[in-house]
């Protein structure tokens, strides 16, 4: 499991050095694609960071969902399975809110495990976002309200590890991966791939 190393010298800190050398080799094997809005030590922290977020993905979701309809409850009549439900803890004990969360943080998982991946990422976010079309009241703004109660989701799940930096992280991410679900529904991609990101709220 340990990274490449060739025969290091011991400094009396082989816990740090070591961490130091992985860091390295993680930050530093793969390039960048210059489209991707992050650099590689951000790309490295991220997908650490995430692994947080994989082990508790149902929960996170469930999180999110929930603080969406807090701030924007019209959404729910989008699912006719839980539309009528206005109790959090219904909510929370609804199986077909925990299905599509589970649904949505899959998708997400599959964007933030390849985030580095910028060519994979955007193919799988821009047909995720086309195929909302099918959907009749559905609209590409939707896709922005997701942006907060997801950032609040991921703060609650990971704790004292959403650092600052963290949080200025994930805003980067979660706005890139908005941004091309949006396009996917707009089919703006087809007509401008270098749309820069929506930085604000909807």
């Amino acid at each position: 499991m340990g990274c490449r190393q060739a025969k290091p010298q011991h400094t009396g800190n082989d816990k740090a050095e070591e961490k130091g050398n992985c860091e390295t080799e993680f930050t530093t094997a793969v390039a960048i694609d210059p489209r991707l809005p992050l650099d590689q030590r951000q790309v490295f922290k991220l997908k650490q960071s995430w692994k947080g977020i994989k082990r508790n993905m149902e929960q996170t979701g469930v999180e999110m969902f929930i603080r969406l309809f807090k701030t924007n409850s019209e959404l729910k009549a989008l699912f006719t399975s839980f539309a009528m439900l206005d109790v959090e803890d219904d909510l929370r004990e609804n199986e077909a809110l925990e299905h599509h969360a589970t649904l949505v943080m899959t998708t997400l998982d599959d964007a933030f495990s390849r985030i580095d991946n910028y060519s994979y990422v955007t193919e799988v976010l821009l047909k995720t976002g086309e195929s909302h079309r099918r959907f009749s009241a559905f609209r590409s703004e939707i896709f922005w309200t997701m942006r907060s109660p997801f950032l609040e989701a991921v703060k609650i799940t990971l704790g004292d590890r959403y650092t600052d930096n963290m949080e200025s992280i994930y805003k980067i991410a979660i706005t890139f991966i908005l941004q091309a679900l949006s396009d996917g529904f707009n089919e703006d991609h087809k007509v401008n791939n270098s749309a820069s990101p929506v930085e604000s709220e909807p």
